[in-house]
């Protein structure tokens, strides 16, 4: 599967475009939730359209999964909460996530990334919405993982990642996983959300990166201008952090050239700050100079979710090839 997309306008994963309401959508009805919400129908993923996959023959995956790409749409008058992954004026803005990370993560690597009936974005202003609506998401990510397990995989090593809503099923795979499948696992990427004791004390598959190198491990962060732009959601009562320039868990400041913004005062990439409150478990940054994006719904001024990705997609590039050459070097020594 190929598409073309502008890169510049994929990388920034701002959720652009998701606050819709779209009548004339088409929604394939399966169920309800309850009597006034259309539930899409499920994807088969034996079914290749409900994949976006680059196969390079290489010896390690990544699996990825997509943040929130999708807003509450209506449907014939009846709303709907789930994305409808057979709609392609729905399904463009997730094509577009994996295209831009594919571009970012993989390299040489081998690329899966399933379509799914993601929650919209409206579901994240409580607790209560998630509750209610996260399982049927985390459903179609479990299936999904499952089908990649069993055929596509082939018994290589892989990478897991996941951004935002990507990022709980992360966890969510982590805490299903056998002894056999994590042998295989050579790190785990929960970007922009937070691992809580309760999701430690579900599995003990849910293991704090320390360094650049360490194998089965999870890596976990979230971005903001200081503490007081934290979005609770996403990062409160967070266990695990890492510092995504420098690898380390302390609070060692590291210099970011950033790859997204310049300084207007010089012309010059912006040169940005990245220290790790060792007390929140956020990273704090200084020294990036545009006007913060400030994320419908949920967001705050001076919180960097929309960039965490796009932001140190250099470190993350270079850090999944080590942890795979680590891992190889390992298995075959």
């Amino acid at each position: 599967m190929t598409a073309k997309y502008s890169i510049s306008s994929l990388l920034s994963i701002t959720l652009l475009g998701i606050i819709c309401t779209c009548g004339t959508l088409s929604c394939r009805r399966a169920g309800t939730i309850h009597s006034l919400t259309t539930v899409p129908a499920a994807p088969d993923y034996a079914d290749t359209s409900q994949w976006y996959v680059s196969f390079r023959n290489a010896p390690v995956d990544i699996f990825y999964i997509v943040s929130t790409e999708t807003g509450d749409y209506t449907v014939n008058g009846t709303d709907c909460h789930f994305a409808d992954i057979h709609n392609d004026s729905i399904r463009q803005f997730l094509t577009g996530e994996m295209v831009g990370v594919d571009h970012i993560l993989s390299g040489d690597f081998n690329f899966y990334s399933p379509y799914y009936r993601q929650c919209t974005l409206q579901t994240f202003t409580s607790d209560s919405l998630i509750a209610k609506r996260i399982p049927l998401s985390m459903g179609d990510v479990k299936q999904s993982f499952a089908y990649y397990l069993a055929h596509y995989n082939q018994g290589r090593p892989f990478i897991l990642a996941g951004f935002s809503q990507g990022a709980i099923a992360v966890i969510d795979l982590l805490k299903g996983m056998d002894s056999a499948t994590h042998s295989r696992l050579v790190a785990a990427y929960v970007i922009g959300w937070r691992v809580t004791d309760d999701d430690l004390a579900q599995t003990r598959y849910i293991r704090p990166a320390k360094d650049s190198s360490d194998l089965g491990v999870t890596i976990c962060y979230n971005s903001v201008r200081d503490n007081s732009c934290a979005i609770p959601m996403l990062s409160e009562n967070n266990r695990i952090a890492i510092n995504p320039v420098n690898w380390r868990t302390d609070a060692t400041p590291a210099t970011l050239i950033s790859p997204i913004s310049t300084n207007p005062a010089t012309g010059s990439p912006d040169t940005v700050i990245v220290t790790l409150d060792t007390n929140s478990l956020l990273l704090n940054l200084s020294g990036y100079s545009p006007t913060d994006y400030i994320l419908p719904l949920i967001g705050r001024d001076g919180n960097y979710h929309s960039l965490e990705i796009s932001l140190y997609r250099h470190c993350l590039r270079q850090n999944v090839a080590l942890r795979a050459k680590t891992y190889l070097a390992h298995r075959n020594h």
